[in-house]
């Protein structure tokens, strides 16, 4: 099982110099190159100070200049957002730039706040539709001159310039539900999963539709399976008590947002009141340390050695959760020395 690094420019306090964040993401993935992480992955959000990733193919290219071998992996671009010669154009151009390590992830979007300023009256579950025209497309432009005329966009001839440098750039689609395992195994797209802060079940549940899809598409191609988790290592009980605070307040402001249960004030979102998310099992502390991959080192190697052995390809280490720069260091520190060597 590879690993990878999902991290994001995040903000917690209008107090917190966008500087001291840019070096301190900065500083973690060149953390994860040295250690031989396989990719480093950067979202797409925008008028949001927890995500801060308006192009993600900015951050990647900036990762990109200032480390040596890990793979830049777009996790995920929004299709709805991009005209597919500029989305095109610009992966591309980030594969030269970076000597051909891009991975291309595509996705429908998450939050129905950021749909209504970024695509107006366009519904996030119906986003889907964009994504599924787009991938395709993008790799028509890769190879060549190509007219397009498709349910949303509509071009004359043409073609992506730069090409990427890889000759076979690795698509990823951001799977959930069956239909976009389906059309990620029909497609040869690897597929990416978060099952956000539900039990292992949900993951078991994940290699199960990817099974599906493959029998179901004739097994021709078995696509590469990543898993994405918060994580957060610690060795004494500050640390995690920190993780577990930080994690419940990044998940009421991330269920304001899912349910536009809240306000935005200056890009911070409010948090949903903790009382009202303490009957959900999926937000108990007890249970947030079973289900996400939050412990000692020996209990985060048991933890990944079930996902290991489920079939799962890739695990993606998500440092960002609000917890403290430090203290996030020092989690992927022991991460890097005390877990990795027990996956060779």
């Amino acid at each position: 099982m590879k690993f990878h690094l999902a991290i994001n420019l995040e903000r917690t306090s209008p107090d917190t110099p966008m500087q001291q964040v840019r070096d301190h993401t900065l500083d973690m993935v060149q953390m994860a190159d040295r250690a031989g992480f396989e990719v480093a992955w950067a979202a797409e959000h925008h008028a949001i100070e927890m995500t801060i990733a308006p192009n993600p193919f900015q951050i990647l290219t900036w990762w990109g200049c200032n480390t040596d071998n890990i793979r830049l992996g777009c996790g995920v671009a929004n299709a709805s957002y991009w005209h597919p010669i500029n989305l095109a154009g610009e992966a591309a151009l980030l594969d030269v730039i970076s000597g051909g390590r891009l991975e291309f992830g595509l996705g429908s979007g998450a939050y129905q706040r950021e749909f209504d300023r970024m695509k107006p009256g366009l519904l996030q579950s119906d986003s889907w539709q964009y994504m599924q025209e787009s991938l395709p497309l993008v790799r028509k432009l890769w190879a060549g001159d190509v007219a397009h005329e498709g349910q949303f966009w509509q071009f004359p001839k043409a073609t992506s310039c730069p090409k990427p440098m890889q000759e076979d750039v690795p698509f990823w689609v951001a799977a959930r539900s069956p239909i976009t395992f389906d059309y990620a195994v029909a497609n040869g797209c690897n597929v990416m999963c978060w099952p956000l802060t539900k039990p292992f079940s949900e993951a078991q549940n994940y290699k199960k539709l990817l099974d599906e899809a493959i029998a179901k598409a004739g097994g021709q191609h078995r696509p590469r399976m990543a898993m994405m988790r918060h994580t957060s290592l610690y060795e004494n009980d500050n640390d995690r008590q920190a993780a577990l605070k930080a994690v419940r307040h990044n998940l009421s402001q991330f269920g304001n947002l899912m349910m536009k249960a809240g306000d935005v004030v200056e890009g911070f979102p409010d948090a949903v009141p903790l009382e009202k998310l303490e009957g959900n099992v999926f937000v108990d502390p007890a249970m947030l340390e079973e289900n996400l991959v939050f412990g000692s080192p020996d209990r985060v190697v048991e933890k990944l050695k079930a996902y290991e052995a489920l079939g799962v390809d890739a695990f993606i280490y998500y440092a960002s959760m609000g917890v403290g720069q430090e203290q996030q260091k020092r989690s992927l520190d022991l991460f890097i020395r005390e877990v990795m060597p027990a996956f060779g």
